[in-house]
């Protein structure tokens, strides 16, 4: 959600704002804006509600600086439009803001303080920015001063800060709070961002900010102090990334290239995790961690949800643990009876969801349990504030819908369920061949992506004009049907929903009507048969239906046949026909597959 910027040192400091801001576009964003100055306090501002492009169009040669700040925002106090576009202003303009967050006691603090300020925004920002000023103004206070009394009075408050001040136009303050920021070091300039993604084309050098830091910045130097004003000293570290893994190349969208990335994405998780037997990627502190354990629980939301319902049979297999999956927003909140040796396990593409961070915090500070971050990005909050960390090197994931998250995250669980449970001497972990089944898989999804013309045939046919459809397996069919569903819902707008194929007949089934698709997955042996009979209920009842079976369980009327490999593994197989008619979908219905209405890629906010 929403993404940040900063330059300080730089003549062309606009171009690579504007740059900056279009690597952050995947974040999720309905307007957009910029604010530069130079040594002579010439500054402009730019704001526009729309793409990144519309931006552009506004942005003249004149507009030059050496230092500015930019910002994609996506809407919550306050509707999309230029007025609570960032970078927000104070009245005598002066001061400059941009933020990613939520400030939860803003109001009152408007009405403390700022009773007499005329405000142009229904944001919160602008009250940050305001008070800044007022601070200033009114209490004689220096810009850093009045910067650190406004940030102590945000209570309960995510945020990340980027201030400029039109007095010091080479100078950026900078503040975070459970919301990501970092600092980019350069050649007698640095960067401030709030993804390295965004900046990769000027420095690869970052230092990872904490939460309640604020940073003083300019072209020569970081100032990083603690809450109690202590300066803080932190080693910088390098993002080993070719800015080029984030093009789309020769694909018209990014979902497209990550879904073909999918083979290429399971042998790097091998060759991370399985080749290198001299040194083993998993750490034996954190087997013998998770071996210590009486129940794992693993955290997530969203996709990372549904590819922790697979890890869940992953675990209990392999390592005849007992294993709960839970909802990250509903479990930060809940009083749950955890076990006597719980383990936590975060899925997270981003390693910076919040309502999983929250979840954290509890298990850090409250149920002083041992934890495991499974995530994307290296040096995020998840990743640095959990017990142990795995990456799922699955390579910068663009694209709002994710995909090759989803099967990097079910990859990485299989890996740690046959490591723990070898450890355990658990008989079916080891005579399960994970180092095969991800190479069957890698083939069979090789053989799924080149027949997307089949798949977009389909899509036309069964998904371009309806309303509503419905996604129906049992076991982990059922855990892929709500992954399928919630694809094509996020990026078609069709309202789909995943269903346990069994409770169709209590109560779902009401929906059916004449053509309603029904995509149901068959990839068990053993549930096979009743998800047959199942789909005969709602074919007598008029629905259109499409199946995804496996090779070993295929019948002459089946309309899409995958490869067959272990039965454990096939969500990594049936998940990507799912992916493709989602992306299908889309596009016939003319909607950018990318950035869907409403939604953000990382979920910064509670």
């Amino acid at each position: 959600m929403c993404g940040i910027v900063g330059v300080t040192g730089r003549t062309d400091t606009v171009e690579i704002l504007v740059s900056g801001l279009e690597k952050l576009e995947y974040r999720g964003y309905d307007s957009a804006g910029i604010y530069v100055n130079n040594s002579e306090k010439q500054d402009h501002l730019v704001k526009t509600r729309g793409k990144i492009a519309d931006l552009k169009r506004k942005i003249t040669s004149q507009i030059k600086g050496t230092t500015g700040i930019g910002h994609t925002r996506w809407a919550t106090n306050g509707v999309p439009s230029v007025e609570n576009a960032h970078p927000q202003f104070s009245t005598d303009n002066r001061f400059y803001l941009v933020h990613n967050g939520v400030i939860e006691n803003y109001e009152e603090l408007k009405a403390q303080y700022l009773n007499n300020v005329k405000f142009v925004s229904q944001t919160d920002t602008e009250v940050v920015v305001q008070l800044v000023d007022y601070f200033v103004v009114h209490e004689n206070m220096n810009t850093k001063q009045a910067f650190k009394k406004t940030l102590s009075l945000l209570k309960g408050s995510s945020y990340a800060f980027l201030l400029m001040d039109r007095d010091q136009p080479d100078t950026l303050y900078v503040a975070k709070n459970k919301s990501p920021l970092l600092i980019g070091l350069g050649k007698n300039f640095n960067v401030v961002c709030s993804d390295a993604l965004a900046m990769l084309h000027v420095t690869k050098n970052f230092l990872e900010l904490h939460d309640g830091e604020m940073v003083v910045v300019t072209p020569q130097t970081v100032e990083i102090t603690d809450q109690a004003g202590k300066k803080v000293q932190r080693e910088a570290f390098h993002v080993d990334l070719d800015p080029k893994e984030t093009d789309r190349g020769a694909y018209p969208y990014y979902m497209l290239k990550e879904i073909d990335e999918q083979p290429a994405v399971l042998h790097r998780i091998q060759k991370a995790y399985l080749e290198n037997t001299d040194k083993p990627a998993i750490s034996t502190e954190l087997l013998t961690a998770m071996k210590h354990a009486d129940r794992l629980y693993i955290v997530g939301a969203g996709t990372s949800y549904h590819a922790g319902l697979v890890g869940k049979q992953l675990f209990e297999k392999l390592t005849q643990i007992p294993t709960e999956v839970v909802v990250a927003s509903e479990f930060a909140y809940a009083d749950p009876m955890l076990s006597q040796r719980p383990f936590f396990i975060f899925l997270t593409q981003s390693g910076e969801t919040a309502d999983s961070r929250q979840v954290l915090v509890r298990v850090n500070n409250e149920w002083h349990a041992p934890s495991l971050t499974i995530t994307n990005v290296e040096n995020s909050t998840l990743y640095r504030e959990a017990t142990y960390q795995l990456l799922l090197n699955a390579g910068p994931e663009i694209a709002v819908a994710s995909t090759k998250a989803y099967t990097a995250q079910i990859a990485v669980e299989a890996v740690v369920a046959k490591a723990l449970g070898e450890v355990k001497e658990i008989e079916f972990a080891q005579k399960f061949d994970v180092r095969r089944e991800l190479s069957l898989a890698a083939n069979g999804i090789q053989s799924i992506v080149d027949e997307k013309d089949k798949l977009k045939k389909i899509a036309h046919q069964d998904l371009a004009k309806t309303r509503n459809a419905f996604y129906i397996g049992r076991g982990v069919d059922y855990f892929v049907a709500l992954e399928a569903a919630l694809k094509l819902k996020e990026i078609s707008y069709i309202q789909a929903e995943g269903f346990a194929s069994g409770e169709l007949k209590h109560g779902t089934i009401a929906l059916i009507e004449d053509h309603t698709p029904v995509i149901a997955l068959i990839t068990q042996a053993k549930t096979a048969g009743h998800t047959r009979s199942n789909i005969q209920e709602v074919k007598s009842r008029g629905a259109q239906v499409l199946t995804i079976v496996s090779e070993a369980l295929a019948k002459k009327e089946d309309r899409i046949v995958i490869p067959t490999i272990s039965e454990l593994l096939m969500p990594l197989m049936s998940v990507v026909p799912a992916q493709l008619l989602a992306y299908y979908a889309s596009l016939e219905r003319g909607y950018d597959v990318d950035q869907p209405r409403n939604l953000a890629k990382s979920v910064t906010v509670e």
